[in-house]
């Protein structure tokens, strides 16, 4: 495994936007393509898979709850069986276009509350997990929850993601909000640095906390997002296709 900069984006739908994909695409290495479950339609997804083939940017699944009022950001209650073809339903919209392509799927990330569900209950991080084996796939997720616990269980290649833009509890767990504040450029790309090269991360109330990074997220809809993954790209450019340390670790 190598370092990644990845970025949820393709979350325009019908004639609303949201997030500069345009400008924030040269700066990163993976996009996150949202499905249509809770932001994208078809005729914005065939244009991200575009705009990310232009830049040479890998391209994964980005699915959600069905919840497109709530931007997919609010709980639901499903069972394992509802949850994966759900899944899979959204995961093979977007390969479809990807097939258009000639670009392969190159990995599922979970979008919102199903994230942040999949990383405390067993049975939703297996709803992951069913629609990964589906499509032959890794897997983004938090290490040390769930996300990584189910899925390399299941034998799913699994890369930890350090969020950039979003704050952590002192106990490792991500503060997942309704609406993203802007981040100073500079403070993220510092602190995604320390992430990458000391497996450490600052939580909300000053703490250090262990911090695994594999990849680094930016999210497209983050205020000044484009000047964030910019600065982010700069500071980790040295680091861009190497192994983390942590990679190398969880590898052996």
């Amino acid at each position: 495994m190598t370092l990644a900069i990845n970025c949820d984006m393709g979350e325009a739908y019908g004639l609303y936007r949201c997030g500069d994909d345009e400008g924030i695409m040269p700066f990163i290495t993976l996009a996150n393509v949202a499905c249509g479950f809770h932001a994208s339609d078809p005729v914005v997804m065939r244009k991200t898979v575009r705009l990310a083939k232009h830049h040479g940017v890998g391209v994964g699944a980005h699915p959600s709850y069905p919840d497109l009022q709530g931007f997919g950001r609010r709980e639901m209650k499903m069972t394992r069986d509802e949850l994966s073809a759900c899944l899979i339903y959204q995961v093979g919209a977007l390969k479809a276009f990807l097939d258009a392509e000639g670009m392969p799927l190159n990995h599922i990330k979970p979008h919102g509350a199903l994230y942040g569900v999949a990383a405390r209950d067993e049975s939703v991080a297996n709803a992951m997990a069913d629609a990964a084996e589906v499509f032959g796939v890794p897997l983004l997720g938090m290490a040390g929850t769930k996300h990584e616990e189910v899925y390399t269980k299941r034998g799913i290649p699994f890369l930890a993601e350090y969020f950039t833009d979003l704050d952590y509890n002192d106990d490792g767990s991500l503060i997942i909000t309704r609406e993203h504040v802007g981040k100073d450029p500079a403070d993220a790309a510092k602190r995604s640095l320390r992430a990458v090269q000391h497996g450490t991360a600052v939580s909300v109330n000053g703490n250090e906390i262990p911090m695994r990074a594999d990849c680094v997220c930016v999210h497209s809809d983050t205020p000044g997002a484009v000047d964030l993954a910019r600065a982010v790209r700069d500071a980790l450019r040295p680091w861009l296709g190497k192994e983390t340390a942590a990679s190398t670790s969880a590898a052996h």
